[in-house]
């Protein structure tokens, strides 16, 4: 599914160099982005990738985009020279960006992952002091905790409390970051891969293939790790390309690294 079609960013240029975000891209070739129901970002750190998600998400108004209050002038009469083509479906009529279209960044993830970490320590202190101050066993305690006298969302904290002890951090943020996503929505993802191992992250990107091609989700991510890249079926821009052209995957820089590294140990493989 298609719902974003194209995004142009401003071609203005301003007096002030420093101007956010228009220093971002005052040195780049301005074409459309045409997007697929997976697109890609890649590029290094500061080449601007994660901004471009930003811009989309505010002219769309997806939930979860940022304000930046130092510079927001500067972003709002960005934005709206930003330009934007929806998709069509298939009797031509142009489709609505769907309500529950979310921009979820990298810390946003994080963030979430750290509320889990905290909640588990607040399970944690309570289960040790029933446990010191009544003479409680664990299971005791637990059971006390999810008992009705107990206010607010017990059987949840106890339930994290499991996940605290089964699951590493980066199962976690796997399990917060696919309760995000539903179907029939269009998703700006800022490097969903953060914490993830590599097993994960192909695990992840094969999830967003199938929301994508069965469950009418439309994603534009922004990622450098090769596992993604290499496992998404997605358009790929090359942010890092002063043109910010449409690349192939095992064309891209920090893909290439990879190559050299294992192709030069390769014999400590064998």
């Amino acid at each position: 599914m298609v719902y974003l079609s194209c995004f142009k960013v401003s071609e203005h240029r301003v007096n002030n160099p420093n101007l956010y975000p228009y220093n971002v891209f005052r040195e780049k070739d301005i074409y459309p982005f045409v997007f697929a129901p997976i697109t890609i970002f890649y590029g290094d750190n500061g080449c601007g990738k994660s901004t471009l998600l930003n811009l989309i998400a505010k002219k769309i108004q997806a939930r979860g985009y940022e304000d930046f209050t130092y510079s927001q002038l500067g972003i709002d009469q960005f934005v709206s020279e930003c330009t934007v083509s929806y998709g069509e479906d298939d009797y031509g009529h142009e489709l609505m960006i769907p309500r529950g279209s979310l921009y979820l960044k990298s810390e946003d993830l994080l963030y979430e992952v750290k509320k889990v970490e905290q909640e588990s320590a607040l399970v944690n202190g309570y289960v040790f002091n029933e446990m010191r101050i009544n003479n409680l066993k664990k299971e005791q305690a637990l059971l006390k905790l999810n008992s009705p006298v107990m206010k607010g969302a017990p059987s949840r904290l106890a339930c994290i409390l499991f996940n605290q002890e089964k699951y590493s951090n980066g199962e976690t943020a796997m399990t917060v970051l696919m309760d995000s996503l539903e179907p029939d929505n269009l998703y700006l993802l800022d490097e969903p891969e953060v914490s993830l191992s590599p097993a994960n992250q192909v695990k992840l990107a094969e999830e967003i293939n199938k929301l994508a091609l069965y469950l009418n989700c439309q994603f534009i991510i922004a990622t450098h790790s090769p596992f993604m890249l290499g496992t998404l079926r997605a358009k790929i821009y090359n942010i890092d390309d002063k043109c910010m052209d449409e690349s192939r995957w095992q064309d891209l820089e920090n893909v290439r690294y990879f190559y050299d590294f294992f192709k030069k140990h390769e014999r400590e493989f064998e």
